[in-house]
């Protein structure tokens, strides 16, 4: 029974789904990463919100750790690059608190255009500054949306219902999915330059960090105001506050911050900004969601394989998972093949599809050649890090779906770059679940790939298959199964067998001076 670990404080409707799921579960709060460190071994799962800090250390002594599910959309507290070299699958919730966060940044865009939180302090203090508060409609104003993924979108939506004009930035958003939505694609001069609001929708990367930064700030229509509830470090907060002190920025709201928590702030204070304390989550319903769904995710992958939401890994549904197993053991097979036979020449590599294959999710069956390929440099390789071992090998990784009816129903074919060319296999099923080579290197064969197995290329010659067999009899070797096949009468013939017994190195160099032998290896298959 897989057993996981809840180490922060979630809806206790979670950890019941792990029960009512078969998963062994604890919970565990409040520990010191050393605490952590120490019990996490035992894991096969861990499930966070944002208080533990998945460090490389943690991982290190996450000996059987698979999954890490982390219930809201960020996972700045993991250490995902560590993760994935080490096969760890690390999934967040996005959708689970979208609604929350897209309807947290259209209340503070009104509190912003009317100053509710000024005059709710001025009036409680005894005051009534009524002509002190002049705010502005939304109606008709344009709406410039920097990120239009899930919670840009809602925000879209809302925001066309409030009647307001919507222009996105997002180098993401096709042209299809912008008219879906009601906006307008535009670039992020032409959105700074229009915008009477900008809200930010966007994850923290290299490419979006200030990316409101001084410069853009200057290109912005005066009077322009301003909604972060995305993630700190998007606005240069010295370019703001230097924008909210000369007028030319008419309003800013931010609920996240670079340093957080922000006890203290330069903005604090600054006329026209309002600051909510990292609140876009923060609903019942969100804080029920995003627990749940972790806790569904997290049960999907440790029971039945399927894979949501992953950072570092193709999605894979848990009604995809049975329809895909059978090819991604194929696949597997087929990858470790080459990797055993073309070791460390192989370049790049290219996964090709065509049948019943080309209909299926193609990223799952990829990484498992890549899982395959990749074990000849690691023993620790599974589908998470294959892909990051082949990037950081510096591999050329090809996929490519053919339409078109071939001989067989369903076939995977995967081809290596060398120095000296290119090499391609051919797999196929037989039946729902019987994986099976059914071409090698330009030569038809029928091959399972099980076990031990010998590879061996020979010239095709009367007398051959006989001596191969006296040859492993006399080292007292059985053959389970045999595969032939040949280019054409006379000329070069492959040949694999599965053994039962062990192949010693002496073993094969009797086989090498065989006549006729071009080359003998010994293969292991899972």
């Amino acid at each position: 029974m897989p057993k996981v670990l809840i180490s922060d404080k979630m809806d206790p409707r979670a950890a019941q789904i792990f029960r009512d799921r078969g998963v062994e579960v604890d919970e565990i709060t409040g520990k010191t990463p050393e605490e952590l460190i120490a019990i996490i071994g035992q894991y096969d799962g861990l499930a966070i919100r944002s208080s533990t800090k998945v460090t490389k250390a943690i991982l290190d002594a996450a000996t059987n750790l698979k999954v890490i599910g982390r219930a809201g959309i960020g996972v700045d507290n993991v250490d995902i690059p560590a993760a994935s070299a080490k096969g760890v699958v690390v999934m967040n919730t996005p959708f689970g608190n979208s609604i929350t966060t897209a309807e947290h940044a259209i209340a503070l865009m009104f509190a912003l255009a009317r100053q509710l939180p000024e005059a709710d302090a001025s009036t409680q203090a005894g005051k009534w500054e009524k002509n002190r508060f002049m705010g502005v409609e939304v109606t008709g104003k344009v709406l410039g949306l920097i990120g239009a993924g899930n919670i840009g979108s809602i925000v879209a939506d809302r925001a066309r219902g409030l009647k307001m004009k919507v222009v996105a930035f997002d180098p993401f958003l096709t042209p299809e999915r912008a008219i879906d939505m009601g906006v307008e694609k535009v670039t992020l001069d032409e959105l700074l330059a229009r915008a009477d609001f900008i809200t930010l929708h966007t994850p923290l990367t290299d490419q979006t960090r200030n990316i409101l930064s001084a410069e853009a700030l200057a290109k912005t229509k005066k009077g322009v105001r301003i909604v972060n509830c995305a993630r700190g470090g998007l606005i240069d907060e010295a370019a703001l506050k230097a924008g909210l002190d000369s007028g030319h920025i008419g309003g800013a709201a931010l609920d996240v911050f670079v340093t957080e928590p922000a006890k203290e702030s330069p903005l604090f204070g600054t006329p026209n900004f309002i600051s909510t304390p990292h609140l876009g989550a923060s609903t019942d319903e969100a804080q029920v969601n995003v627990a749940l769904q972790v806790a569904e995710q997290l049960s999907d992958y440790l029971l039945d394989g399927g894979v949501t939401n992953a950072l570092n890994m193709p999605s894979l549904s848990a009604e995809e998972a049975p329809k895909l197993k059978p090819y991604m053991a194929l696949a597997e097979k087929m990858g470790s093949l080459l990797g055993q036979l073309e070791g460390d020449k192989v370049q790049g590599i290219s996964i090709e599809v065509e049948g019943h294959a080309a209909e299926l999710n193609q990223k799952p069956i990829t990484a498992a050649v890549l899982a395959g390929l990749m074990r000849a440099y690691s023993d620790t390789v599974n589908m998470v890090n294959a892909p990051y071992l082949a990037k950081e090998r510096g591999l050329d990784v090809r996929e490519v779906r053919h339409d078109r009816e071939g001989a067989y129903q369903t076939l995977v074919r995967v081809t290596v770059q060398t120095p000296t060319g290119e090499r391609s296999i051919a797999g196929t099923l037989f039946g729902p679940e019987q994986p099976r080579l059914v071409e090698l290197f330009g030569i038809k064969v029928e091959a399972d790939l099980a076990g031990n197995m010998l590879y061996i290329v020979n010239q095709d010659a009367p007398g051959f298959i006989g001596r191969i067999g006296s040859t492993l009899g006399h080292a007292d070797v059985n053959i389970g199964t045999f595969h032939l096949g040949r280019r054409n009468q006379g000329g070069e013939a492959v040949l694999l067998l599965s053994v039962d017994g062990v192949v010693t190195e002496p073993l094969l160099w009797d086989i090498c001076k065989l006549d006729g032998v071009k080359t003998v290896k010994l293969l292991r298959f899972a």
